[in-house]
C-alpha cells in the first residue's frame, strides 16, 4: 500500500493505474489527509447508481441496513387507530383540494 498527494496523483497518473492494474492499493492525499483509495477493480465491478450511492452515504451517517431481510417482527404495531380516510382527507385539506 502506499499513500500519494493529489498534485503527485495528476503528474503519475499513467504510472500510478499500472501500479493498481498490478494489484498495488494507492491512498490518495490531500493536505496529508487520506480522501480516497485506488485499487483494481473487481469482474463484477459497475458504476454506482445514484440512488446506491446516495444509499451508501446515508448508511455511513446512520444505523441504516441495506440488503437485510425484512423481519416484520421488528416493528411494533401503533396503538393509534383513525378512521378509514383520515389520511387521504387530511392530505387533501392540505393541499387545497377539498
Amino acid at each position: 500500500m502506499r499513500a500519494v498527494g493529489v498534485r503527485d496523483l495528476k503528474a503519475n497518473l499513467s504510472r500510478y493505474l499500472r501500479e493498481v492494474e498490478r494489484g498495488e492499493v494507492v491512498l490518495v492525499t490531500d493536505r496529508g489527509r487520506v480522501v480516497a483509495e485506488l485499487r483494481a477493480a473487481s469482474e463484477t465491478a459497475r458504476p454506482e447508481s445514484p440512488v446506491e450511492r446516495g444509499l451508501r452515504l446515508l448508511a455511513a451517517r446512520t444505523p441504516l441496513l441495506i440488503r437485510e431481510p425484512h423481519d416484520p417482527a421488528a416493528y411494533v404495531a401503533s396503538p393509534l387507530h383513525s378512521k378509514e380516510g383520515t389520511a387521504r382527507s387530511l392530505l387533501d385539506a392540505e393541499r387545497g383540494e377539498r
